[in-house]
């Protein structure tokens, strides 16, 4: 499960998901036992949900990073771990 960036206690991840309710391009980000999913396209919360705080500071994550779609496959395929 390719891990594209962590900050202030957030994961943000990307890894396929055959079979899930939704198939919107999207990433997972997870804080304590919180998770939700987010689509890449409009950045909105398509599953879950997290803390409010925490659910703005991925939104702003995303719209700093998440540019083009195919520059977020590129980072879940070749990023290991670690700061963005």
């Amino acid at each position: 499960m390719p891990e594209l960036c962590r900050f202030f206690g957030i994961i943000i991840r990307m890894f396929p998901e055959a079979g899930a309710p939704h198939h919107r391009p999207h990433f997972h980000a997870v804080y304590q036992d919180a998770k939700a999913a987010f689509a890449i396209d409009t950045i909105e919360c398509i599953a879950g949900s997290l803390p409010q705080t925490q659910q703005r500071l991925v939104e702003a994550w995303a719209e700093l990073h998440v540019d083009d779609p195919r520059r977020v496959g590129q980072l879940a395929i070749g990023h290991s771990g670690g700061q963005d």
